[in-house]
């Protein structure tokens, strides 16, 4: 039983799938080449993965590519002597050193930027007219190298072209994209092709003979923008190049080709499908809404015969010819640029916010702390907060022992007939008080004593006081406080002081009967109540 070509391809490509996941599988060395020391994962392909590396010496970033050694196809060794060829060319990678490291095969390049795809993932899967006729005129240009070294690339896609980097020893990678590191001030507006893996000779390098045309060919390339050529299985050739360059070209524009998305169960059927949609898409309506000169881009490349050399010129006028009727010009300014600036001033802003809020953070800690110096201790406020408690409780008391009865007596020289008010009387008692400092204490304790030497004493206290003397002993004066001075201020301004003369009168009759009866009052049962100096009277 004899495998059909479709059925080939198939297997090939499982063979592949399952080198890629042993290369991953596998882990790298740290130090290739004795001078090339590995870093992280960048990227990774059918052949294997790819590394971020630096030279230790010249501390140059590269990338180093891995391929396993027992690879039923392997490349590295062929692009390795792909990129000897195409050395010096402009928008070539240098290749700087091949070799085997325990089961792979190790290639070191020119580390890049991000490709093209990545570009266009980064502008919403949409590019202008203008990057696009920029991007077309350097990508011919890169092509045309290659087939002036006797080559034909055939695996055009946008994965394949990458921005260019100016490298940077002082800053590290940047997170702007997600497998490479770049920043918009590094970047160049240079575009560089990689991965030569399936390049291939087109015609002799010394005798310049073009290769025969052949057909039931294998396919070789990306399905989504191989020439229809390559899906009839004929021999490609600078033309399929062209047709596969025009179909990436479309892509840019649109955002999508028609026949992307097909359902089938096979890859077999899958590619097939995508052929046949390519042969029944007419290039009018694939290019419909865009400037005419992609569509005749598309149909000069589609006409070309197998050994036919194309017309490189005209094709990049075609494109220079797009910019000027836009009043455009090719000055390198892509559309990802206008994008990544936003991003790095964005960063930079939220970068500063975060610098402003960290000073305001800073600041309010000072001045935080220069408050705490100037503020009391904590058990300071404490005590002082006792103190004030033991104050009020104080208050309370002296107010409560007012109601009950407050005693104030005279001095020796004076009489109630005399006509000396609650005033000289309240003067009286402040000087007594001021000068002997009595604590409200000690006042308490001596008007307890007191009480008891009143009862013993009052027989010959009433022999004592006449009808218009009123007489005490000045010795005793302090022992009937009962209150401190604020309170007993208090109880004279609230003294009626201006009476009518009638009212003074009445006063004057209550002094006089007051005095011919006892001062003290009778202790004989503990009462709630005490006879009021020098009335006699009951009070609560």
């Amino acid at each position: 039983m004899t495998t059909t070509q479709p059925q080939v391809l198939e297997l090939q490509q499982q063979k592949l799938e399952v080198q890629k996941h042993r290369a991953q599988r596998q882990p790298s060395p740290t130090i290739v080449g004795n001078c090339y020391k590995v870093g992280k994962k960048i990227g990774e392909g059918s052949f294997g993965v790819i590394y971020e590396g630096i030279h230790i010496h010249s501390q140059i970033p590269c990338a180093i590519k891995f391929e396993p050694r027992k690879s039923d196809a392997p490349q590295l060794k062929e692009e390795y002597k792909t990129y000897k060829i195409l050395k010096g060319s402009v928008g070539i990678p240098n290749a700087h050193y091949f070799g085997q490291e325990g089961l792979h095969n190790i290639l070191c390049l020119d580390l890049l930027g991000p490709s093209l795809e990545d570009m266009f993932d980064l502008c919403n899967k949409k590019f202008s007219v203008k990057t696009v006729c920029m991007c077309a005129i350097q990508m011919l240009t890169r092509i045309e190298s290659i087939h002036e070294r006797d080559l034909i690339y055939r695996d055009i896609k946008p994965d394949n072209f990458l921005i260019g980097k100016i490298p940077n020893k002082s800053e590290g990678s940047t997170d702007i994209l997600a497998n490479h590191s770049l920043e918009a001030p590094h970047m160049t507006s240079q575009i560089y092709l990689i991965d030569f893996g399936m390049a291939k000779h087109y015609r002799d390098p010394k005798t310049k003979v073009h290769i025969p045309y052949r057909e039931k060919k294998s396919l070789s390339g990306t399905a989504r923008y191989m020439s229809i050529n390559t899906h009839l299985g004929r021999e490609q050739s600078r033309r399929d190049d062209l047709e596969a360059l025009g179909h990436v070209f479309m892509y840019f524009l649109r955002g999508t080709l028609p026949w992307q998305g097909l359902k089938a169960a096979t890859n077999t059927e899958k590619y097939e499908k995508i052929g046949e949609k390519k042969k029944t898409t007419p290039i009018k309506e694939l290019c419909e809404a865009f400037p005419e000169e992609f569509g005749i881009y598309l149909s000069y490349a589609r006409k070309l015969k197998f050994e036919e050399e194309p017309d490189y010129n005209y094709l990049r006028g075609l494109f220079l010819n797009v910019l000027k009727k836009r009043d455009q010009t090719n000055d390198g300014v892509f559309d990802w640029m206008w994008i990544l600036d936003r991003q790095i001033k964005g960063r930079e802003r939220k970068r500063d916010h975060y610098a402003q809020k960290q000073q305001q953070q800073e600041l309010q800690q000072k001045q935080q702390l220069q408050q705490n110096l100037h503020q009391k201790p904590p058990q300071l406020e404490k005590n002082y907060q006792l103190l004030e408690m033991q104050q009020n409780k104080q208050s309370e008391l002296t107010n409560s022992n007012i109601e009950i009865g407050t005693f104030i007596p005279l001095s020796s020289n004076t009489t109630a007939d005399n006509g000396i008010g609650l005033n000289s009387i309240g003067k009286t008692v402040t000087q007594e008080i001021n000068s002997q400092n009595i604590n409200f204490n000690n006042i308490k304790n001596h008007h307890q004593k007191d009480s008891n030497l009143m009862v013993k004493n009052s027989a010959k206290n009433e022999e004592n006081f006449s009808n218009n003397d009123v007489k005490t002993d000045e010795n005793n004066n302090s022992k009937f406080i009962t209150t401190r001075i604020n309170h007993t201020q208090d109880l004279l301004v609230q003294q009626p002081c201006n009476l009518s003369n009638e009212q003074k009168h009445q006063q004057q009759l209550s002094q006089n009967q007051c005095a011919n009866e006892t001062v003290n009052p009778k202790p004989t049962k503990r009462k709630n109540f005490f006879r009021c100096f020098p009335c006699g009277s009951k009070k609560d």
